[in-house]
């Protein structure tokens, strides 16, 4: 916690320690971005002198910081997982009003918020915290931590269409690969697929967007783990405590993309040169918007393989030798691989993060 004393003189601030903006989010203060704007506005002080230079490093423990001329604390780290229903949205503020995950859980003495974000008509697996840099571990695809989802699509999905799902398609920023698509089982009777997904990345709807590009839509999405932590048998709408020993794994996958860093960092350069051309060609494998695709003559929803008529008779299993999405170490870290070539002169796959 940070001291009601002074070790400084007035205006003397660390040299080393931890970012200003940085400390003001852990103690609730807001998020890192407002906290920067905070302090741009000279709504902060360090040891009796207000600054407003961002990259300002300060010591919780020897520092006095105000906020609004009001001391600032630094807080007990806490971590939640929830079982996320359907209708709830994962921002703190929205001028809608909307139902917000944070009010499931009942916490009134921390500011937490997601770690990453499920659209409000997903269910299943969400983190919540207040620790920013467990929060950047786990949603920065550098760190290759597997999310796993479970998911029911309109239409029918065999082995050759999810192999060409994970090669990947063709989305407004870029090229979005999932990790690992596997087919289930097939109702014949309700012309639906039920698949497992495994994803590295944490773009904007990506399941949903991928999916409609092969002009299938996704009836439900359920996450059901995020590296080794499962949601298990939690009721809808119930949250539990982790601790710190339960997200041991994320500084894990720290040290190991530390140890690859050259080789996984090796792709990014590539893909990000590699911008697209005017009137160039889109890559084969993704339909462009407004051309019919390969799927469903572009037309995004219609069924496949099924004349337009929804078929009848018994439920068709797939993968009979219990084929499942391959884990890695027991971390849920995608381990190193060699770069991969981008294969054409498409546009880039752009990592982003929420």
């Amino acid at each position: 916690m940070a001291s009601s004393g002074r070790s400084k003189s007035k205006g003397e601030t660390s040299s080393s320690g931890e970012r200003l903006h940085k400390f003001l989010a852990s103690s609730g203060a807001g998020s890192r971005r407002e906290c920067e704007t905070f302090i741009e506005q000279g709504r902060v002080s360090v040891n009796g002198k207000v600054v407003t230079k961002l990259g300002t490093k300060v010591d919780p423990v020897k520092d006095r910081v105000l906020f609004d001329g009001e001391p600032v604390k630094a807080q007990d780290r806490v971590y939640y997982l929830l079982n996320k229903p359907a209708g709830y949205i994962c921002t703190n503020s929205d001028e809608r009003g909307r139902p917000r995950v944070v009010d499931l859980v009942r916490d009134p003495r921390h500011r937490i918020y997601t770690v990453g974000r499920l659209d409000a008509d997903s269910r299943g697996l969400i983190l919540l915290t207040n620790d920013g840099d467990i929060a950047n571990l786990i949603c920065h695809p550098r760190y290759r931590i597997e999310k796993l989802y479970q998911v029911v699509v309109r239409g029918r999905v065999d082995r050759r269409l999810a192999t060409k799902l994970e090669a990947g398609v063709w989305l407004a920023e870029g090229k979005a690969s999932p990790a690992k698509v596997v087919p289930i089982s097939y109702d014949t009777r309700r012309d639906e697929t039920a698949l497992s997904v495994t994803l590295f990345e944490g773009r904007n709807r990506e399941i949903r967007r991928t999916f409609a590009k092969v002009g299938l839509k996704v009836k439900r999405l359920v996450r059901t783990s995020l590296g080794p932590i499962q949601l298990g048998d939690l009721p809808e709408g119930h949250f539990r405590k982790l601790t710190e020993k339960d997200l041991a794994f994320a500084y894990d996958a720290e040290k190991l993309y530390l140890a690859n860093k050259e080789l996984w960092d090796a792709e990014l350069p590539r893909q990000r040169s590699h911008k697209p051309r005017p009137g160039g060609k889109r890559p084969a494998h993704g339909a462009a918007p407004g051309r019919p695709g390969a799927h469903g003559g572009g037309r995004q929803g219609q069924r496949t393989g099924n004349g337009g008529a929804r078929p009848k008779g018994p439920r068709v299993r797939f993968g009979g030798n219990g084929e499942r999405p391959a884990r890695s170490g027991g971390l849920g870290v995608r381990r190193p691989q060699s770069p991969r070539g981008t294969g054409s002169d498409g546009p880039p796959r752009r990592r982003t993060y929420e």
